[in-house]
């Protein structure tokens, strides 16, 4: 007869090895540990089962905050606010999640306001067929763009640039439906001092001439240009994914409204004076480098022969 705990051959038996279960991490370590979906899966399950739960609906809505869910959080602090009213806790942390999403609703509108005055510009210059390319001399204009009135008239930063000495003069409100004439009528009038450069008073009103680059650059898609509008408006981040522009160029279809120059190389467009903005940047060769830039020079100055035999380019 075998004695009990004694194999048949007389020898003791060895207990078997105890397995031990492993131990269930506790709820709200998953919140100390940063698994916050994990924490959020089980606050909701512990509120399911126990709505009374106060501590369960807190830790749902810090788990909430922490993936950025602000009106689940706010929902379960609500919640667990119905079960205890008085529980400062709650009170506070409420307080804290409706002051965030306040401010995301105001940056919501916000985007969404910038979002929708691109359109607008986008649609205005499409409408004129206008060609936007990358921008360009953002050294000397920063990042000013285009704006369009209540009346649906476009005012743009315009920059004059004298080709002889590449200096420059911004004007920062060019409605589009101003005459040339009208700007350099104010700025070269015979009661204003002369350019600081200009020592032989070669850039008079009635010697300078104005041009501008034909078929500089690439123009910009419809989304591109959408993005270049909103640059520097919002956080680039906060922007949705799709702004809804398809790619694609304008259409340059309209005629002529400037003279292009008939001497030296046909990259130079004469611009005439007489005309709007408006028609100017119309002109089917002329791609805007974001913001129009002219070219001044004067035909009283020995430089006015070399430009226009066309021995002059950009730096």
């Amino acid at each position: 007869m075998l004695h009990q705990g004694h194999r048949p051959d007389g020898c003791p038996l060895r207990p078997e090895p105890r397995r031990l279960r492993p131990l269930r991490q506790p709820r709200a370590r998953h919140l100390l540990l940063g698994n916050h979906r994990r924490a959020l899966d089980d606050a909701e399950q512990a509120v399911r089962l126990s709505p009374s739960n106060v501590k369960a609906h807190y830790r749902a809505a810090k788990a909430a905050l922490a993936l950025d869910l602000l009106p689940l959080a706010a929902s379960f602090s609500r919640r667990g606010l119905e079960q205890e009213p008085a529980n400062e806790e709650l009170k506070k942390f409420l307080a804290q999640v409706e002051a965030q999403q306040l401010e995301q609703d105001l940056q919501r509108a916000k985007v969404a306001q910038a979002v929708s005055t691109a359109k607008d510009l986008a649609a205005a210059i499409e409408k004129r067929r206008l060609r936007l390319g990358k921008a360009a001399f953002q050294e000397l204009t920063g990042v000013k763009k285009p704006k369009l009135d209540e009346q649906g008239v476009l005012h743009w930063p315009v920059l004059l640039l004298y080709a002889e000495v590449m200096s420059s003069d911004f004007i920062e409100d060019f409605p589009e439906t101003d005459l040339f004439s009208q700007h350099l009528d104010v700025m070269f009038a015979a009661s204003s001092p002369p350019l600081p450069w200009d020592e032989n008073h070669a850039y008079t009103r009635e010697a300078i001439e104005l041009y501008c680059q034909a078929d500089e650059g690439t123009p910009l898609s419809k989304s591109e240009i959408l993005k270049y509008l909103l640059e520097g408006t919002v956080d680039s981040k906060s922007l949705p994914d799709s702004l809804d522009g398809e790619d694609g160029e304008h259409d340059t279809g309209k005629s002529s409204t400037v003279t292009p120059s008939r001497e030296g190389s046909a990259k130079w467009i004469r611009v005439k004076e007489g005309k709007t903005l408006e028609e100017a940047l119309q002109h089917k060769d002329y791609i805007i480098p974001a913001i129009p830039v002219f070219f001044v020079v004067s035909r009283k100055s020995s430089f006015y022969s070399e430009f226009k035999a066309g021995n002059w380019s950009l730096p």
